[in-house]
């Protein structure tokens, strides 16, 4: 469970869905419940994800409500994983052993069969007629329970169709034996027996799909060793706080985050940033829970608890992501709610043709053909066509940092066309370095740096942490400053040693009608030809001087806009900086676009204007001044590194703030949705084909149920297909 906005939010797995019908039934109940203000169940993915009012409704009772439905609900981790796949086994196993001795019976229903040798005891009806009878009433069981809550809550699932139909089979059997007929009992079992094998491959491979998307649980410690007193004690993970001092001993994952307080280590980060190669660390430097020392052991200080951790952050928004729906998911959900009652309608539209104008007056011909219709029909396999598919993606592109907060975005990115980046952190590293201080006469540059440090200790911008650190490295004493304001895409203000110091951009001394010296500006015009940042200083409107920064593109920035521009992308750079230091950034980068001397509703503006155009649109950016636009984009992408407001505004986080990963996320997301429409075409033209074939009498029961079954295997499988393809378009360098 988390908190979200002063709501909670519940975690769950759910065992005992049978069809994307089931997610929907749950979704519509926990939807009523008062102080619900979201729900998103993932039938493939057993889960589900509900937010909530703590005040009004609390999580027992939301778990009730789904058990009162006919579904076992947990919150996340209290569930063992392939415990409801291995009850699917065994009742497959005991259907199997059961049928074995019906399929000698069905033998003699075909002509070309009849020399084939059938010990004279399975011929015996009444042995039928028990072993169909415990397939159908005992193993087969749970698909009337299923239907039974179905048809309480009026809908209808896959148990419906399964349950009717098999138990018309079985009826049919039984009045055939009463009236020395034919028997029939191998064809209810021989169809529960194929559709649990289906239900029980289905079962696994989605259970093989949750466990790669899920890798982090492999990182998560159960246990620190906490060090106190000068002893080591070993606590549950749970128990340690912030502040605590925690040993990383070498090969096992560490703990939680913290700052290494002693030893040098190789990290391996590669859950977290994609890099194979492990980086050195030492004393001052951050680690996180999951990453892997190699070499050497560290003492480190905890910085989060162990539900704070980066990685349990990723963990939790993958799951979360994982149990929201596409808008092709959304799509299917509202054609499966009505296919089940769409197939029963068909059933009985079958039957009443065969008995007025194909073969009047048969009742047996006609039952057997709308028998095969309703086991024919599949609606597991349209469910299944999307949702395993995004659950890969997404847990394939979480372990390269790449966290995606909502299924929809993956979708979205497929179709961008169009991706504007913010210059300072995103484009460049984000650490800039102070060149050259400015002073007009008698000001001195000691004495400007040490009046702009104060104002911008205030700030979390790279600029004004740059400007600090430069004052501190130099020994400064920097006064306090009161009453800071930051003025958005400007600059910012505070008031020092009794003086009005206002530090930011010519546009906002111009807009304050402050006058810039002659000298200050060709100092400016200077430095900001060579690609440098100036931000100009002055005391109750009075021009102190300036300070030149200059932040680096990184290396991997061009590389990231050129293999963009291959996936058919249009780059453009969007900056609140000077034209000059902007060109100078965008060349660097081989962006040919620039808009430069932005504010964030300018940004957000721009985003709207491509859009108003018929373009798609991902901005990237850091910073509180990139929120708006994040937020406007289609797909709103924050670095890792950034401020709370543009990791709360994203639809992507990268942990790792390399523009490489939203080129990953481009090729995996095309990927993805081309595997989505080869699934859903599979379904659709398998449901076109077999239940028409069904209907005219193409397939006998036992042949359609065992179809039914093994399409939504076959869904499955090329989902699963899937994640090769996504390890191949990864492999390149970066």
């Amino acid at each position: 469970m988390g908190e979200n906005n002063g709501s909670a939010i519940l975690d769950m797995s759910i065992q005992g869905m049978s069809c994307t019908a089931c997610a929907s039934r749950i979704e519509r109940a926990i939807g009523k419940l008062d102080g619900v203000s979201g729900v998103s169940v993932h039938y493939a993915g057993k889960s589900g994800c509900v937010q909530y009012a703590p005040e009004r409704v609390s999580p027992s009772r939301i778990m009730e409500r789904i058990g009162e439905l006919g579904f076992q609900a947990f919150p996340y981790g209290n569930e063992k994983i392939g415990n409801e796949t291995s009850a699917l086994k065994l009742r497959f196993i005991l259907s199997l052993l059961l049928t074995v001795p019906l399929l000698g019976a069905m033998i003699h229903h075909y002509s070309w069969l009849s020399g084939v040798p059938v010990p004279a005891f399975i011929l015996d009806p009444m042995l039928q007629l028990v072993l169909a009878a415990i397939v159908q009433f005992g193993l087969g069981m749970p698909f009337y329970f299923g239907a039974y809550y179905a048809l309480r809550e009026r809908t209808a699932n896959m148990d419906v169709l399964v349950a009717l139909g098999t138990t018309a089979a079985f009826a049919y059997s039984y009045y055939a034996m009463l009236t020395s007929q034919p028997l029939y009992f191998e064809t209810s079992a021989v169809v529960i027996t194929a559709i649990l094998l289906g239900k029980w491959l289905e079962s696994a491979a989605a259970d093989r799909v949750m466990r790669e998307s899920d890798g982090f649980a492999s990182l998560l410690m159960k246990e620190a060793v906490v060090v106190k007193g000068g002893t080591r004690q070993a606590v549950p993970v749970q128990f340690v706080r912030t502040g605590d001092i925690v040993l990383a001993e070498p090969k096992l994952p560490i703990a939680v985050d913290g700052i290494i307080l002693n030893g040098y280590a190789e990290v391996d980060e590669s859950f977290l940033t994609g890099e194979s190669m492990p980086a050195a660390k030492g004393p001052g430097d951050v680690v996180y829970a999951g990453t892997v020392p190699v070499g050497g052991e560290l003492i480190i200080r905890a910085q989060a608890s162990a539900t704070d951790t980066m990685l349990n952050r990723i963990a939790v928004l993958t799951r979360q992501a994982q149990s929201t729906k596409s808008s092709i998911g959304r799509k299917v959900d509202r054609l499966a709610a009505v296919f089940v009652p769409v197939m029963i309608g068909m059933s009985g539209l079958t039957m009443l043709i065969w008995l007025t104008v194909l073969k009047p007056g048969d009742v047996g011909t006609a039952s057997v053909h709308a028998l095969a219709v309703l086991l024919a029909a599949c609606p597991c396999a349209l469910g299944l066509a999307a949702p395993i598919s995004l659950v890969l993606a997404s847990g394939k592109l979480a372990r390269r940092g790449i966290v995606m907060k909502e299924a929809g975005t993956l979708e979205r990115l497929a179709h961008l066309d169009t991706i504007m980046l913010d210059k300072t952190g995103t484009l460049t590293e984000g650490k800039p370095v102070l060149t050259e201080i400015y002073g007009v006469a008698p000001i001195t540059p000691s004495m400007l740096l040490r009046l702009a440090a104060a104002v911008e200790k205030g700030s979390a911008h790279p600029y004004a942490r740059t400007i600090v650190e430069e004052a501190r490295r130099k020994g400064l004493v920097i006064p306090s400053a009161e009453e800071f304001r930051a003025i958005p895409g400007k600059g910012v203000e505070a008031v020092v040693d009794g003086q009005h110091i206002a530090i930011g951009s010519a546009r906002l001394m111009t807009e304050r009608e402050w006058r810039i010296t002659h000298a200050a500006a060709s100092f400016a015009q200077r430095k900001e030809a060579s690609g440098a940042t100036v931000l100009y200083i002055h005391a109750d409107g009075r021009c102190l001087g300036a300070i030149a920064l200059n932040d680096p593109v990184k290396r991997s920035s061009r590389e990231a806009v050129r293999m963009l521009r291959e996936e058919g992308v249009h780059v453009l750079m969007a900056t609140g900086d000077h034209p000059a230091a902007a060109r100078a950034a965008a060349h660097a980068a081989g962006i040919g676009q620039v808009e430069a001397s932005m504010l964030p509703e300018d940004k957000a503006a721009f985003v709207r204007r491509l859009q108003a155009e018929g373009r798609q649109v991902g901005m990237a950016g850091d910073g509180w001044n990139d929120a708006p636009a994040i937020a406007a984009a289609d797909v709103g992408i924050a670095m890792g590194d950034g401020t709370d407001a543009a990791l709360a505004a994203g639809h992507v986080v990268l942990i790792r703030p390399r523009l490489t990963g939203i080129c990953d996320s481009l090729r995996i997301s095309k990927l993805t949705v081309r595997n989505i429409r080869q699934n859903l075409t599979f379904a659709f033209v398998y449901n076109a084909i077999v239940i028409p074939f069904a209907a005219f009498g193409g397939l006998e029961p036992w042949m359609a149920g065992t179809a039914m079954a093994f399409s939504s295997v076959s869904v499955v499988g090329n989902s699963l297909r899937l994640n090769g393809q996504m390890s191949r378009a990864l492999k390149r360098p970066d």
